[in-house]
């Protein structure tokens, strides 16, 4: 496969954005060839449906093994999600999309079955496993992606079975003195992702292409030369939504975008709306179990019981209809948060509502949250699964915002919120988290240095509840910036196209310069340290004109009256080449399509234009 050429014909930001999407979908089949750790291709049918059935007739059952092995899915629903995300949503039929994702609720669910087996597993054998104090099992497997909590009632002594303790993870519960005395286990199994949550909804796009009665001019030179101009127009998708029709290529914006599903409206208080909220650091699966019969040494030999039931379940409340209106005692919980996770607000505890399909906070109690030792205990009415909900719009809108070159085809791009600084940076068409600041300090060390795509930066951001990266629906619950997707989108493209020597930031003005017109500081830069205030100056970008502005960002008042001496032009391209250097312009025309993919990926990702 060789990649397609782009030369600078190619006239606009978006067509590099076509062809790299189409780059990225033919060339995961050749990396994956590439790895040749005879893993299967996710995106073959037959290939993940043969991996499967071995799996499931496979009768090991050990937990390491199944880790390892467990470890190996979560990389095939990876990859699976990774290309949901990247396939430009045009590209998406609907018959791969429930294909990807039915493969991916087939992976999760065989996975969690090989946790039970491998659980029943270890309850079999529990009495190999006592603590020498207690005389019950305790045991803690701890991977990168999964912990293992699993306590077994051997001695049946109150003393030891009603507070239990966890030493190794500082996890704990307390049991109901009832149940303190029977032939119970109790397994904390956390997955440090969440395989719970509903799949995310992939829109399914229904696209008519008609041809405008008015077709606005739009240019962007690769070359910086000013030639004929070529048409394009404009569809309504939606209403952050725009299409643009060009000479080969049909983009759609990645904003709000029709569906065919009418947006759910959630009116109990108790349900959590996961449009506006979201699970960080993962979900704790707490389970009563009932501890299957164990093996005894008779006259040299071992005897055991074996029951063909599986891994059974532990009733708490019992269900018996004498015990309907009875009252029973809750069951305490301590958990250790993990590090590699951020929590800016005391998280909500919720509970997974399987029937409903759910998220649900009642039948939580007495929540206590530990912030500086990182734990939270509360109390429950049954075994749940469980998960910290966090506000998923924490840091929005943004404080400020920044792109800085500091090399060839590398630059730094600085979000400032009101609990975190985050800093990344952006090199060819890979990009890197280079710190998170909070109250002075630097966090989540693990994932500072790591090069990858600026999708996987998006994805483990969020996941460890950073989420700086607004959704279909944030504007619902964000204080939002309006502006419209021409002026916003086509400014997010032309800066990519000139990020290699021109930094940008936010500006004060763009709150008042109305929903057609976008207002930001520009200065060339093509140094490494940081840009002086007296250089910036203030432009301002409808998506069909550009200007600059006489005002500075301490003026006392906004006014879009131009800068003495210069002239409206039709891009941002051409209006900086009034004032640009030699050297800056030839850098622009040197900049590798890939790095002007990257910039504009995390650009659209944090919409900084309308969510600061």
């Amino acid at each position: 496969y060789r990649y397609p050429s782009l030369s600078y014909k190619c006239r606009h930001a978006h067509s590099c954005m076509c062809l790299l999407g189409k780059h990225t979908q033919l060339s995961f089949p050749w990396e994956h060839y590439m790895q040749c750790d005879g893993s299967p291709d996710p995106s073959v049918p037959q290939e993940i449906n043969t991996f499967m059935s071995l799996w499931q007739e496979s009768k090991n059952d050990d937990i390491e093994f199944v880790i390892e092995k467990g470890n190996q899915v979560l990389n095939l629903i990876e990859k699976l999600d990774f290309l949901l995300l990247d396939t430009p949503p045009n590209e998406l039929m609907e018959d791969t999309i429930v294909q990807y994702q039915e493969s991916i609720l087939a992976l999760q669910c065989l996975l969690h079955q090989k946790y039970n087996e491998a659980t029943e597993h270890l309850l079999k054998k529990a009495n190999t496993y006592a603590d020498s104090d207690s005389g019950n099992m305790e045991v803690v497997i701890k991977d990168k992606n999964v912990t293992f909590c699993i306590w077994a009632n051997l001695k049946k002594n109150p003393r030891y079975s009603t507070k239990v303790t966890l030493f190794q993870m500082k996890n704990g519960f307390d049991l109901p003195k009832t149940v303190a005395t029977t032939d119970v286990a109790v397994r904390i199994l956390h997955t440090h992702y969440d395989h719970v949550s509903p799949l995310r909804h992939i829109p399914t796009l229904h696209l008519k292409v008609e041809t405008p009665e008015s077709k606005p001019e739009l240019t962007v030179f690769y070359d910086m030369k000013e030639e004929e101009e070529e048409k394009e127009g404009e569809q309504k998708c939606g209403e952050d939504s725009y299409l643009v029709i060009e000479k080969e290529f049909v983009h759609v914006a990645p904003l709000q975008v029709a569906t065919d599903e009418k947006e759910e409206e959630i009116f109990d208080e108790n349900v959590v709306d996961l449009h506006q909220f979201t699970p960080v650091g993962g979900v704790y699966h707490i389970d009563a179990l009932k501890l299957p019969p164990q093996a005894k040494q008779i006259k040299g030999w071992t005897m055991v019981e074996l029951l063909d039931v599986g891994l059974e379940t532990y009733p708490y409340p019992p269900a018996s209809e004498e015990t309907e209106d009875s009252t029973y005692p809750c069951i305490g919980v301590t958990l250790r948060l993990l590090d590699s996770v951020i929590f800016f607000e005391e998280p909500v505890v919720a509970r997974w509502d399987s029937a409903g399909e759910q998220w649900r906070t009642d039948g939580i109690s007495d929540m206590k949250y530990k912030m500086k030792e990182k734990q939270i205990s509360f109390e429950m009415d049954a075994f749940y699964t469980i998960a910290l909900i966090q506000d998923a719009h924490l840091h929005m809108p943004y404080q400020s915002w920044e792109l800085r070159p500091n090399g060839t085809d590398e630059l730094l791009f600085t979000v400032v919120t009101a609990f975190a600084e985050v800093q990344m940076q952006i090199k060819g068409n890979q990009c890197m988290l280079s710190s998170i600041t909070v109250e002075g300090c630097e966090q989540l060390s693990h994932l500072t240095g790591r090069w990858t795509s600026p999708i996987d930066l998006t994805v483990a951001l969020k996941r460890a509840g950073v989420n700086i990266f607004p959704s279909d629906y944030s504007h619902k619950y964000v204080c939002v910036n309006k502006k419209t997707p021409l002026a916003e989108v086509t400014a997010y493209e032309q800066l990519a196209l000139v990020a290699s020597a021109f930094a940008f930031s936010w500006s004060k003005w763009n709150l008042a310069s109305g929903q057609d017109q976008v207002v930001f500081k520009v200065s060339e830069h093509l140094k490494t340290e940081a840009v002086k205030d007296e250089d910036w100056s203030l432009y301002m970008f409808s998506g069909q004109r550009a200007q600059r502005l006489k005002i500075s960002e301490t003026s006392e008042a906004f006014s879009d009256d131009l800068e003495e001496n210069t002239e409206f032009h039709s891009t941002l391209v051409h209006m900086i080449k009034d004032f640009a250097s030699e050297e800056a312009i030839e850098k622009v025309k040197k900049a590798s399509c890939l790095f002007i993919d990257a910039v504009y990926q995390l650009l659209i990702a944090t919409r900084v234009l309308t969510y600061s």
